[in-house]
């Protein structure tokens, strides 16, 4: 669903659509959040197990769309017809290749002399040049006759046309009918408010005898009256809580001569009440983007699903739907000029009639006056270190000290791999299965991509302000840091030892986050990345200036995400190769959600030597086993693939790949310079993330359904036992 709403909203031109859509759209996109946040809190991991649903589908995990017979017997007859076409062509050009040899032979028993063949290439040369300069000739009697324009003033017309086009396009995106509004509605919203808020004063003058003060613009000024009830239901009301009042006073009454008389009452046994039977299921949570979600499907039902559009080519914008959109905003605006008028018009009223000077507002300015500001604290992060420079300037500074680099064109698709049908086999045995590659793909896309992506998302879902990828070196964890950047559209910056010499000592570090959280907010999204972030929390002792320097981000850290507000679009990304150096209580602390990157599978390798072979200008032949290559190449990560293809596909081994193609033991031999990624180091990273919150929830969840299940088998032996013993 959220495939095809961001299809259908990508290309939609009318820009009203595109809003009811994008309304749309926003609503599955947290909708997706807060359901994946539900399923971690109850299954404490972050892939879930769907064997069980796919196997009832019988659908492998990539596509899940259930097909007809007929589409099934569809897809054999296109893939059948496909090879025949294949094979009859194949065969057509053997045909071909044949007669054309033959010809030659032909041609060369037959050929011409020197003199013929210059006639034969005279004669198509000069037909060739007769026929152009008639054609020129043509258009030069058509430009004088003024039947057609010159080649120039073509060029300029349709520049001009585009240009038009253009500005009514620009034109368009910005129309606003407020002026228009004002002018022709203006007066009577003013006039109606008038009337309405004079009936209020009067009908509360009739029931309570006087006058009501005015409340203030910050309580929403004449909107408390407008909104407010009929004034018979405001005496109800008031009656309703003078009964009230008068109850709490007897029952007070009571309390005290019960405490007075201390007498010791006999004890009466407490009478059996039935055990009710509460229901201690799971219950989703209330959700925020339901409502958003069916206002947004019911809008665009409403206005646009059976309109007729064929006609507006230019897919122009709907006055009447933007005029209903700036109606309030103008009504809004009336109502705070109507207000200041009312509001002297009703002291001198009260002045007037029963000799008030607004008492209600002056003890109410007392009671302000008497209330002492309570100042918040604010973090050294959040204060404006820098109030004289501009974003421009603070921004082209971060550059030049490489806090603030280049973004790569890579895009989460980019990342290939295959689901691993291993994954449930281990989740029975009682073992936390690692994620596999689509599972990281889609980890990244709904804790990084989905919330950067949509305002509206990222303030109403479950907020993630951290995110760690940890796994071996050469897994991919860079390569996903940029493609956060490249889909979100969103601004990189980068924490290293070797950039942040030059901010030394607490001061220092608190002034470069400081500009990096005011140009991320101001520049928003933004991606604030640490590589190698164990670094940080190292338990052993640190060598060198610049590491010290570097660890002292440890306690500033978890400053710099209380600075973040759901309102600010600003992402921590941590990767780590050895997130078991570090103490796993303050890194656990920092990275709010943490996805764990394991070496690819057979599949997954099978499918990078293939990809990146044919990318770098290699050829497949029958000397290039693919096959082998997968299986020697367990243990290496994506990263040690492309190297070693890099290092083989040379532009000189390119040249020499005609008359020499490639072969399996060039590719192997490469390959063994690089060191794989060892069973040992793979159980450190299994057991480190067990250390982790979510590891030990797991563990913990586990514990309890095995102790679960033996009782009950220890229940089903006893009964066994008894029945026996009877017989």
């Amino acid at each position: 669903m959220l495939r095809r709403l961001d299809e259908a909203h990508a290309h939609l031109i009318h820009q009203q659509k595109r809003a009811a859509a994008r309304q749309a759209l926003d609503g599955v996109m947290g909708r997706i959040l807060e359901i994946k946040g539900e399923m971690v809190a109850l299954e404490k991991c972050e892939c879930h197990s769907m064997a069980a649903v796919l196997t009832e589908l019988q659908r492998v995990p990539e596509v899940v769309t259930a097909m007809t017979l007929e589409e099934a017997v569809r897809v054999i007859q296109v893939a059948e017809r496909a090879r025949q076409g294949r094979a009859r062509a194949a065969f057509m050009r053997r045909i071909y290749l044949e007669e054309k040899r033959q010809s030659r032979k032909q041609e060369q028993q037959m050929a011409k002399s020197p003199d013929e063949a210059a006639t034969c290439i005279q004669k198509v040369w000069r037909g060739h040049r007769q026929r152009k300069e008639t054609e020129r000739l043509r258009e030069e009697e058509m430009i004088f006759l003024g039947m057609s324009l010159p080649p120039e003033l073509e060029v300029m017309i349709s520049l001009q046309k585009t240009n038009v086009l253009e500005g009514e396009f620009q034109e368009r995106a910005n129309f606003s009918f407020r002026h228009e509004l004002r002018a022709a509605e203006g007066p009577h919203i003013k006039e109606t408010f008038e009337d309405q808020i004079t009936q209020c004063f009067l009908e509360c003058r009739h029931v309570t005898g006087r006058f009501p003060d005015y409340p203030p613009e910050k309580t929403g000024g004449s909107k408390a009256f407008i909104i407010e009830k009929h004034p018979e239901e405001i005496v109800e009301e008031l009656a309703a809580k003078k009964a009230q009042a008068l109850a709490e006073a007897e029952k007070n009454e009571k309390d005290k001569k019960g405490k007075e008389a201390k007498e010791p009452a006999p004890e009466k046994k407490p009478e059996k009440v039935e055990k009710q039977v509460v229901d201690e299921g799971w219950k989703m949570r209330p959700s925020n983007f339901l409502s958003m979600l069916e206002e947004g499907s019911s809008q665009f039902q409403v206005f646009w699903e059976n309109r007729d559009n064929k006609a507006d080519f230019l897919q122009d914008h709907d006055p009447e739907l933007i005029k209903a959109g700036e109606r309030g905003e103008v009504e809004e605006e009336i109502r705070v000029q109507v207000d200041e008028v009312m509001q002297e018009k009703l002291l001198r009223v009260k002045e007037a009639v029963d000799g008030e000077t607004g008492p209600g507002q002056v003890k109410a300015a007392k009671e302000k006056a008497s209330r002492a500001p309570v100042k918040k604290k604010i973090s050294e992060l959040e204060k404006d270190l820098t109030p004289n420079r501009t974003i421009d300037s603070l921004y082209q500074q971060l550059a030049e000290e490489r806090l603030l680099i280049q973004v790569k064109n890579v895009n989460l698709s980019d990342y290939m791999g295959y689901y691993d049908c291993l994954g449930s086999l281990l989740r029975e045995t009682g073992a936390q299965p690692m994620p596999s590659i689509p599972e990281v793909r889609q980890l990244v896309a709904l804790y990084g991509i989905l919330p950067l992506g949509s305002q509206t998302v990222h303030e109403n879902a479950p907020l993630v302000k951290s995110l760690l990828l940890a796994g071996p070196a050469g897994v991919g964890k860079k390569m996903l840091v940029h493609a956060i950047c490249t889909e979100a559209g969103a601004n990189l910056f980068s924490l290293t030892p070797s950039n942040t010499v030059k901010y030394q000592g607490k001061e220092g570090l608190i002034m470069m986050l400081h500009m990096i959280l005011k140009v991320g907010k101001e520049l928003q999204p933004s991606v604030l990345w640490i590589g190698d972030t164990e670094r940080i929390y190292s338990k052993g002792a640190t060598k060198g200036e610049d590491e010290v320097n570097f660890k002292r981000l440890a306690r500033l850290l978890p400053q710099f995400l209380r600075a973040l507000k759901p309102k600010d679009r600003v992402l921590l990304v941590g990767t780590s190769r050895r997130p078991f150096d570090a103490n796993v209580g303050p890194f656990c602390k920092v990275y709010q959600k943490i996805i764990l990157i394991s070496k690819p599978d057979y599949l997954t390798r099978f499918a990078l030597w293939k990809h990146y072979i044919l990318q770098g200008g290699g050829t497949l032949t029958k000397q290039l086993n693919l096959n082998c290559l997968a299986h020697v190449s367990d243990g290496f990560t994506q990263g040690h693939v492309v190297d070693v293809v890099h290092s083989v596909l040379t532009e000189l081994r390119l040249l020499q790949m005609a008359r020499k193609p490639l072969r399996t033991a060039e590719f192997v031999t490469s390959l063994a310079r690089h060191d794989p990624v060892y069973n040992e180091e793979e159980e450190a990273f299994q057991a480190w993330y067990a250390k982790t919150p979510l590891g030990k929830a797991w563990i913990a969840a586990r514990a309890t359904e095995e102790g679960g299940k033996g009782k009950r088998k220890k229940k089903k032996g006893k009964g066994k036992g008894k029945g026996k013993g009877k017989k």
